[in-house]
C-alpha cells in the first residue's frame, strides 16, 4: 500500500483537534462541577436532598445551560430579603454552575408592575423574566401576553425544564393556576398577613386582671374585630405606658402612596367579611368587591351587584381610619408600608391586626427589644380576627405569592435561559437555605423539614402556620380582577381620601367603585380581553342587590358584637387540626 503522508498528517490534525475539544470540554465540565461542589459544601449545606442528589441536580443545570453559556439575562423582582438573597447569592451560584450571567434587579413592587405593564402594552422586551405577584393571575390569563408555564414546560421549554422541579411540592401552585386550568407562574416566595402581638404583655397577670376588670372577658388573642378594638383601646388608653415607655394598642400606616392600596386590596374587605364564601376567593363577589359571572367581571359598585362601596366595605374602611387615628403612633399616619413594617420590632406596639410575615426575618435579631436573651421572641403571630360580616367558608386573609412570570415578547432563547434561572432559585438543592434566610416558604418538603422544626421556636408561629391545613384560608387576589395594574392604582388614591379625612369612608368608596366600573367599562368597549372580558351589569337600585343572598351584604344592626378572645396555645391546637381558630 502506498504511503500517503498528507492523509496521515490530516488525520493527526483531526485527532489533535478532537482531543483538544474533548480536553476543553472536560476542563469546562470540571470547572462547573467544581463550582457545584463548592457551593454545596459552603452555602447550600441544608437541603431536603442529599449532597449526591444536589450534585445530580446541579449537573442537570450545567448540561441544560450549555447552549446559552456566555449569555447575559435580566430579571426583576421587588426588594425583600428573599430576593436580596437571590440577587446576591443565587445569581452568582447560577453563573458559576451554568455560565449564564444574571442581572437580578431589585426594585419597588410598584415599579415591577409598571415595567411588566409596559412590556405587555408595547411587546418590547424589558426584562427576560419577572417575579410578579400571582395577584395578576386574572390579568395574565385574559390578555394572553404571558406564556403559561404549564404549556412552556412541555413545548418550547421542554429541554430546559428540570425533571425534578416537582410542581406538586409547591404550596402556592393553586394560586398561579387560572380558571382555564393552566399554570401561568412559578411560585418563588410566599408570605401571609397575620395578627401580631406581644405575647409577653398578654401573659402579664397585672395586665390580664386589669383588662378583665374593664372589659369583662379575658385578655387573649382576639377572635373578632370587637376584641381587637377593645385591646387596642386598653393598651393605648387604659395602660398607656409599660416600664416607663409609651405604648400603643395598634399599628398601621396611612400615607398617600401605592402601598396604601395594597393595604386594602390585600384582602382587608374579606377580613371584615365583605365578599362571598369560597376558597381561594369569594364567588361571585371577591375581596375587592368585584362581581364575576361566568368568568366575566360584571361590576364593583353595589348598584351593579358588587360590594366595593357596600356596608361591609364601609365598615372595614371606617375601622381602619378610626384605629389609625386613635390607637396607633401619631407618625403612623404619615408612613408607607416599608416605613411602618419595622415599627413593632422597636418595642412600643402591643398588637397589629394586619402584619406581613415577610417582616419575620427582621423581627428575630437578638439585639431587638422584642427578642429574649436566648433568641426566642417575645411576640407571636396568629390568625387575624374576623369582622362581623365574616361567615364560615370565606377566605380569612391575604397570602402573597411572588412568582416567576415569562412574557411572550421575550425572545425565545432569552426566555429559555431565564427559565433555567427561575427554576434554579426554587430548586430543592437551594430552596431550604433560601427559606431559612428569607422565611418565605414555597415548598411543602421544606416546611416539613427537620431544619424548620429546629427554627420554629424562634419564629413566633410562622412554621406552625405554614404546617397547618388552615393556611388555605389565606389567599392572593384571584381571577375576578381583570386588569390588576389599572385597577390597583385606583385604590390608594381613593382610600387616601378617607385616611386623611378629606371624605367619609362611604364617599371615598363610592368614588372607588365608580372609578373601577369605568375601567371595566372601557375594557368592555375596547374588547381588549377576548377571553372572559368584562360585561357590566345594568345599574339597579342598591336595595335590589342588598336584599339578595350573599354579597353585597346589608348593613348589620350591630357591627360590634361581644369581644371574643382565646389563649394562644388553643390557637396552635386549632391550626394543627386545620381550623383557623
Amino acid at each position: 500500500m502506498k504511503y500517503n503522508k498528507n492523509k496521515v498528517y490530516k488525520s493527526v490534525l483531526i485527532a489533535s483537534a478532537i482531543g483538544a475539544c474533548s480536553a476543553s470540554w472536560n476542563l469546562y465540565a470540571d470547572q462547573y462541577q467544581d463550582a457545584a461542589k463548592r457551593w454545596i459544601s459552603d452555602e447550600f449545606t441544608v437541603s431536603t436532598l442529599s449532597s449526591d442528589q444536589q450534585m445530580s441536580e446541579f449537573d442537570w443545570f450545567t448540561k441544560a445551560a450549555k447552549p446559552y453559556r456566555g449569555m447575559e439575562i435580566n430579571v426583576a423582582s421587588e426588594t425583600i430579603a428573599t430576593h436580596e438573597y437571590e440577587a446576591k447569592v443565587l445569581a452568582k451560584a447560577f453563573y458559576e454552575i451554568t455560565g449564564i450571567k444574571v442581572n437580578h434587579d431589585l426594585i419597588q413592587e410598584g415599579d415591577v408592575v409598571e415595567k411588566l405593564q409596559t412590556q405587555m402594552q408595547s411587546d418590547r422586551n424589558i426584562y427576560d423574566a419577572y417575579v410578579n405577584d400571582s395577584d395578576l393571575i386574572g390579568t395574565h390569563f385574559r390578555y394572553g401576553k404571558v406564556v403559561p408555564i404549564s404549556d412552556f414546560m412541555v413545548g418550547e421549554g421542554a429541554q430546559v425544564t428540570n425533571p425534578d422541579l416537582d410542581l406538586d411540592d409547591f404550596i402556592g401552585i393553586s394560586f398561579t393556576t387560572a380558571p382555564d386550568g393552566k399554570i401561568y407562574q412559578l411560585p418563588d416566595q410566599q408570605f401571609a398577613n397575620l395578627y401580631w402581638f406581644r405575647a409577653d404583655w398578654f401573659e402579664r397577670e397585672d395586665l390580664k386582671a386589669q383588662f378583665k376588670s374593664i372589659y369583662g372577658y379575658e385578655l387573649g388573642v382576639p377572635q373578632n374585630w370587637s376584641a381587637y378594638e377593645d385591646i387596642a383601646k386598653f393598651f393605648s388608653e387604659d395602660v398607656g405606658t409599660i416600664d416607663g415607655k409609651k405604648v400603643y394598642g395598634h399599628m398601621d400606616y396611612g400615607k398617600k402612596d401605592p402601598s396604601l392600596g395594597w393595604r386594602f386590596t390585600d384582602a382587608w374587605f374579606s377580613m371584615a367579611g365583605a365578599g362571598d364564601k369560597g376558597i381561594p376567593n369569594g364567588l361571585p363577589v371577591d375581596e375587592w368587591g368585584i362581581r364575576m359571572e361566568d368568568c366575566r367581571p360584571v361590576g364593583s359598585s353595589v348598584a351593579r351587584g358588587g360590594a366595593t362601596n357596600g356596608p361591609a366595605a364601609v365598615y372595614a374602611t371606617t375601622k381602619y381610619v378610626d384605629w389609625l387615628r386613635k390607637y396607633a403612633p401619631p407618625e403612623a399616619q404619615g408612613m408607607t408600608f416599608g416605613e411602618a413594617g419595622p415599627v413593632p420590632a422597636q418595642g412600643s406596639v402591643a398588637q397589629q391586626i394586619f402584619w406581613y410575615t415577610a417582616f419575620t426575618a427582621g423581627m428575630t435579631s437578638p439585639d431587638l427589644p422584642v427578642v429574649n436573651a436566648d433568641g426566642t421572641p417575645k411576640w407571636r403571630m396568629a390568625p387575624s380576627p374576623k369582622g362581623p360580616y365574616w361567615e364560615e367558608g370565606m377566605k380569612l386573609g391575604y397570602q402573597d405569592t411572588g412568582s416567576w412570570t415569562l412574557m411572550k415578547s421575550t425572545p425565545l432563547d432569552r426566555r429559555q435561559a431565564a427559565w433555567l434561572y427561575a427554576q434554579f432559585t426554587v430548586a430543592k438543592s437551594v430552596s431550604l437555605k433560601k427559606t431559612l434566610v428569607g422565611l418565605t416558604p414555597i415548598r411543602e418538603s421544606d416546611i416539613n423539614s427537620p431544619e424548620m422544626t429546629a427554627a420554629a421556636p424562634k419564629l413566633g408561629g410562622l412554621v406552625e402556620f405554614y404546617r397547618s391545613p388552615a393556611r388555605v384560608m389565606w389567599t392572593p387576589t384571584g381571577a375576578n380582577v381583570p386588569d390588576y395594574p389599572k385597577l390597583a392604582q385606583l385604590w390608594w388614591q381613593y382610600i387616601a381620601e378617607a385616611a386623611n379625612g378629606e371624605k367619609t369612608p362611604q364617599e371615598a368608596l363610592n368614588g372607588l367603585a365608580k372609578a373601577q366600573d369605568k375601567v371595566l367599562q372601557r375594557l368592555e368597549r375596547a374588547k381588549a380581553q377576548k377571553v372572559c372580558g368584562p360585561q357590566l351589569n345594568p345599574i339597579k337600585d342598591e336595595s335590589y342587590w342588598l336584599n339578595q343572598p350573599g354579597s353585597p351584604k346589608a348593613k348589620l344592626s350591630n357591627e360590634k358584637p361581644q369581644g371574643v378572645t382565646v389563649p394562644y396555645n388553643d390557637l396552635l391546637k386549632a391550626w394543627s387540626e386545620g381550623r383557623a381558630s
